[in-house]
């Protein structure tokens, strides 16, 4: 398993931006995928962006070309840097490391982006 943290989550009017950290406990070089996902509430937790160990990103059509997602595996840390922010992107917003199918995902405990109009 490994040990997640977020930061950078706060309040901003919508059009700004913000970038989220996602610390790893250890090195993120063997972990398969990486992603955000959100959950607003009264709604599901749904995934926002992903990266493969290899590079690949993948994101949801409603952050497609706002949203950009990276890792830094000598930090062992994933960063995801939202611009052109909106108030339907309000929501509590989590870190995950998938590990495979054997040992499953790690989440983090979340940070809380929130957008006023």
């Amino acid at each position: 398993q490994v040990l997640l943290v977020e930061s950078g989550g706060g309040l901003v009017q919508a059009g700004g931006s913000l970038r989220l950290s996602c610390a790893a406990s250890r090195s993120i070089l063997s972990i398969n995928v990486m992603g955000w996902y959100r959950q607003a509430p009264g709604k599901q937790r749904e995934l926002v962006a992903a990266i493969t160990r290899g590079g690949s990103t993948n994101y949801s059509d409603s952050v497609k070309g706002r949203f950009t997602i990276s890792r830094d595996n000598a930090k062992n840390t994933v960063y995801l840097q939202m611009n052109s922010l909106r108030p339907e992107d309000t929501a509590v917003y989590y870190c995950n490391a998938f590990l495979g199918i054997q040992f499953g995902s790690s989440w983090g405990q979340g940070t809380q982006v929130t957008v006023s109009s």
